[in-house]
C-alpha cells in the first residue's frame, strides 16, 4: 500500500524530470542561435566596413565619400555590386574579367610581396595591383657592386637591395616607364624610389662610390645628398630627370579613372576616349651630328585652347605630353614625356595671358631612316586630348655632298655665350620656330639652317659661300637679302657653316615662300633649298 502510495510521486517526479531535462536542450539551442546569429551580423558588419580597403587601390575618392554616406547593408550591397559592374569590360558576359584579374593580383601580390605587412599593402604589390606585371625587370635581390649607368653619373658603388620595372606602355602615365624599388633595411621590403640614389649603400660614405663627375671635381657628393638627386650631374646633362621621375610617381599613384561615356557602363581608362579634340601644331626638324641626326619634334599649343585652373587667384594651363619614336625596319622604339605649364597668371591679366602660345621641343639622336611617331597631349584640367600619327625620313648626309639641315622659320634667333643644351638651341644659337608658320604684317621673321660638307680654300683655309635668302609671292621674287655676317649669322666650323637672320621685310597680307640659295665658289657647287610655305596675315 506504501508503494502503491508512493509510486504516483515517483512518476509524477520521472515525469518532471523529464520535462525538464528534454527542456533544456530546447533553450540551449536557442542561446547558440542568438550567438550565431550576432557573429553573423558582426562578420557582415566588418565585410562591409572593411571593403573600400580591400578595394583601396581601384576606387575613386568619389565613390569612397558616397560609400561611406550609405546607411544600410542593402545599400552597400547595391554599391558594390554597381562598383563592379562599372569596369566591366564585357557586360554582356557573365564574367566580370576586371574583377577576377583585380582579386587573381590581389592574391599575387601577397603570395610574393609579403614582408611583415600583406604583400597587398606594400609598394610592390601596389604597383602590380594597379598596372599588373612589367614587361621586364631588373633585379638585383643581393645588391652588392654595381656600374652606375651614364645617366646616373657612371662610376662604382655598392648598392641595397633593388629592382628595376619597366612598362612600355601605362595609361594616364607614359611610355616606356621605369620604376625603381630599394630596400634599405634588406629585409625584403622594397619601397618605391624617389631617387637613383637611394639604392647608393655609399652614399654617406666620405670618397666612397663617386660619380664620374666627382671624380673630376665637376661636382660634390654634398649636392646629392642636399637635393636629393635633383641638382643633375654635369657630365650626363640630366638635369630634368629626376623631376620627370617625380611626375611619374605622382602620375602612378592616381586611381585610375572610370570612363563615362554614353552607351559604355564599364570600360577603364580607355587610351581613344572620345573627349574634345585639342589643337595642336607639330614641327619636325633635322640637323646633322656626325653620322646621326639630331631630330628635333616641336608642338604649339595656344592658351585660348586651354582650361587654365584657378588657384588661389592665379590661373595656369598643364599639358601632358608623350610621344613614341619607331622605326620602321628594326631597331628597340625611343620614348619621350614632358608636362608643359603656361605661365601664371591673375585676375587682372589672365585674359591675355589666353592670347599667348606655348611651344615645347624634344630632340632625339637618330639614324638615318624612316621613322614613325605617336605622340599624345591631353590638357589636364579639361581633358581635352590630341593624338598625332606621323611618319617621317631622318635624312642620310653624304661625306662630301653639299647638303643643309632643315630651313627652320624662326620667330627668334638668339645668340648665347658659349655652346649650350636644351630646348630650341642648335650650337650657339637659340631657336624658336615659328610652328604655324604665320607671321604679322611688319613683324621680323627669322630662317636659319647648317650648310655642310662647304669645300676649303687652300690659301685662306677657310669655306667662301655665298648664301641669298630669296622670298617669292605667287611665283615672282619680292626679296633677295645676301648674308654677308654682319646683320646676320655667318659662324663658320670647319666644313660646316650656320647662317640666319632676322628678316625685316614690309609684307602685304598673303601667303609666300622662302628659299635659300647656296653658292660654293671654291668648289663650284650651288644648293637651292625646298621652298618653305609661310603666310602673313
Amino acid at each position: 500500500m506504501q508503494l502503491r502510495r508512493r509510486f504516483p510521486h515517483v512518476v509524477v517526479w520521472f515525469l518532471m524530470m523529464s520535462v525538464s531535462i528534454g527542456a533544456l536542450p530546447i533553450f540551449g539551442h536557442q542561446k547558440n542561435d542568438n550567438n550565431k546569429d550576432k557573429k553573423r551580423s558582426e562578420s557582415k558588419d566588418k565585410v562591409y566596413k572593411e571593403w573600400p580597403k580591400e578595394v583601396q587601390w581601384i576606387i575613386t575618392d568619389e565613390e569612397r565619400k558616397s560609400y561611406d554616406s550609405l546607411q544600410t547593408d542593402d545599400e552597400r550591397e547595391a554599391f558594390i555590386e554597381r562598383f563592379w559592374q562599372r569596369r566591366d569590360p564585357d557586360p554582356d558576359t557573365p564574367e566580370n574579367e576586371y574583377k577576377d584579374e583585380y582579386y587573381r593580383r590581389v592574391a599575387y601580390a601577397d603570395a610574393h610581396y609579403t614582408s611583415g605587412i600583406p604583400g597587398r599593402n606594400t609598394d610592390r604589390g601596389r604597383i602590380y595591383i594597379r598596372f599588373g606585371p612589367p614587361d621586364s625587370v631588373d633585379s638585383h635581390p643581393a645588391g652588392g657592386q654595381y656600374e652606375r649607368t651614364a645617366a646616373e653619373g657612371g662610376g662604382s658603388t655598392s648598392t641595397y637591395p633593388f629592382e628595376t620595372w619597366f612598362y612600355r606602355h601605362l595609361d594616364n602615365v607614359g611610355e616606356g616607364v621605369e620604376i625603381e624599388f630599394v630596400d634599405p633595411t634588406m629585409s625584403g621590403e622594397y619601397h618605391v624610389a624617389h631617387s637613383p640614389d637611394e639604392k647608393d649603400a655609399l652614399l654617406y660614405v666620405p670618397g666612397a662610390g663617386l660619380t664620374l663627375s666627382e671624380q673630376m671635381n665637376l661636382s660634390s657628393k654634398t649636392d646629392r645628398i642636399a637635393f636629393g638627386g635633383l641638382k643633375g650631374d654635369p657630365l650626363s646633362g640630366q638635369y630634368n630627370k629626376e623631376f620627370e621621375r617625380l611626375e611619374t610617381l605622382y602620375n602612378i599613384d592616381k586611381v585610375p579613372a572610370i570612363a563615362k561615356l554614353p552607351g559604355l557602363s564599364g570600360s577603364v581608362d580607355p587610351v581613344l576616349a572620345e573627349t574634345e579634340v585639342l589643337p595642336v601644331a607639330l614641327r619636325t626638324d633635322y640637323v646633322r651630328a656626325g653620322q646621326d641626326v639630331i631630330t628635333s619634334f616641336s608642338i604649339l599649343i595656344e592658351n585660348k585652347d586651354l582650361a587654365l585652373a584657378n588657384k588661389g587667384g592665379i590661373y595656369q594651363g598643364t599639358v601632358n605630353v608623350s610621344g613614341k619614336v619607331t622605326q620602321i625596319i628594326g631597331g628597340p622604339p625611343r620614348f619621350f614625356e614632358q608636362a608643359i605649364t603656361t605661365a601664371r597668371y591673375t585676375d587682372r591679366d589672365v585674359a591675355d595671358g589666353q592670347q599667348v602660345k606655348s611651344i615645347y621641343q624634344m630632340k632625339i639622336m637618330l639614324e638615318p631612316g624612316r621613322y614613325k611617331l605617336d605622340l599624345v597631349a591631353q590638357d589636364i584640367n579639361s581633358g581635352k586630348l590630341s593624338i598625332i600619327h606621323q611618319s617621317f625620313i631622318v635624312p642620310r648626309y653624304k661625306p662630301s655632298e653639299l647638303s643643309t639641315s632643315s630651313v627652320i622659320l624662326a620667330s627668334d634667333i638668339t645668340q648665347l655665350d658659349g655652346v649650350a643644351a636644351g630646348q630650341f638651341v642648335i650650337g650657339r644659337y637659340k631657336v624658336h620656330p615659328n610652328i604655324s608658320g604665320t607671321f604679322k604684317p611688319g613683324v621680323p621673321f627669322g630662317v636659319f639652317l647648317q650648310i655642310y660638307n662647304t669645300s676649303i680654300n687652300q690659301y685662306t683655309l677657310m669655306p667662301n659661300v655665298n648664301v641669298d635668302y630669296v622670298v617669292t609671292h605667287d611665283g615672282a621674287e619680292v626679296a633677295r637679302i645676301t648674308e654677308d655676317g654682319k646683320a646676320g649669322i655667318k659662324d663658320i666650323d670647319g666644313p660646316r657653316l650656320t647662317v640666319g637672320r632676322m628678316l625685316a621685310l614690309k609684307l602685304e597680307p598673303g601667303t609666300y615662300q622662302v628659299s635659300v640659295n647656296i653658292l660654293d665658289k671654291v668648289s663650284g657647287k650651288t644648293l637651292n633649298t625646298v621652298p618653305t610655305t609661310f603666310i602673313v596675315k
